[in-house]
């Protein structure tokens, strides 16, 4: 029997990366974070001093460009034409940058056959922002995580404060703000919630409460899937 997919969508500092990459170790799938394949191409972007309105450009880069996630125990490694970019795709220049570059429309062409690809045979969690929307529409598990700002900021701060990165958290929040605004007005693939989505508040939940919940619901759908 072919394996589920699963999507999670939402906003950044939701909580998609630490829970998608725990529900996928807990049922045995494979992880995917989109995001992570986004930065990668900003963060060439940003190495070859490509302007990001120069859309035809980037897109030619995107097409020439090869994007590898390899799962870990600790983190996933995400590499680029070979190098190993994980630690540098965190850094505040590609976070700046990745809205405006995720928002063009023949990179998202691009990354979103890849990710079709890796999805075709089931058994994977996916995280991103249109994951449930355009990439797998017909996913058989969509969850929307959501969180308040403040809660987002601090968990940034944190994920920053552990790489060695001081940033105040005003700031962050503002930046935070201003990255929602952006995915959700723009034209190709914006942030939204898929109609039959699962929406799952997450500012108050622990990380293992996140994870419990979204394997339940996996459980209850492969349960029906045997029967």
């Amino acid at each position: 029997m072919r394996k589920i997919v699963i999507a999670i969508d939402g906003p950044a500092g939701a909580g998609k990366s630490s829970t998608a990459k725990l529900v996928a170790r807990k049922l045995g799938y494979t992880h995917v974070d989109t995001g992570a394949m986004y930065r990668a191409i900003t963060l060439k972007v940003l190495e070859e001093g490509i302007p990001v309105i120069a859309t035809e450009k980037v897109s030619a880069l995107a097409q020439r460009s090869e994007i590898r996630l390899e799962s870990s125990h600790t983190s996933p490694r995400v590499f680029i034409d070979g190098r190993d970019v994980t630690h540098r795709i965190r850094s505040s220049d590609v976070t700046k940058a990745v809205s405006s570059v995720s928002s063009i429309q023949g990179v998202r062409e691009v990354l979103v056959r890849e990710q079709r690809k890796m999805a075709a045979k089931g058994g994977v969690v996916l995280e991103g922002r249109d994951i449930g929307t355009v990439v797998l529409p017909d996913a058989e598990l969509k969850i929307f995580m959501v969180a308040n700002v403040a809660e987002r900021a601090r968990r940034r701060k944190k994920e920053l404060a552990v790489a060695g990165v001081d940033v105040d958290e005003k700031n962050l929040a503002s930046e935070i703000e201003e990255r929602d605004r952006r995915d959700s007005t723009r034209d190709t693939s914006p942030l939204k919630q898929a109609r039959d989505a699962i929406v799952l508040d997450t500012s108050n939940l622990t990380l293992n409460e996140q994870v419990f919940f979204i394997v339940e619901r996996a459980n209850e759908i492969i349960k029906k899937k045997k029967s």
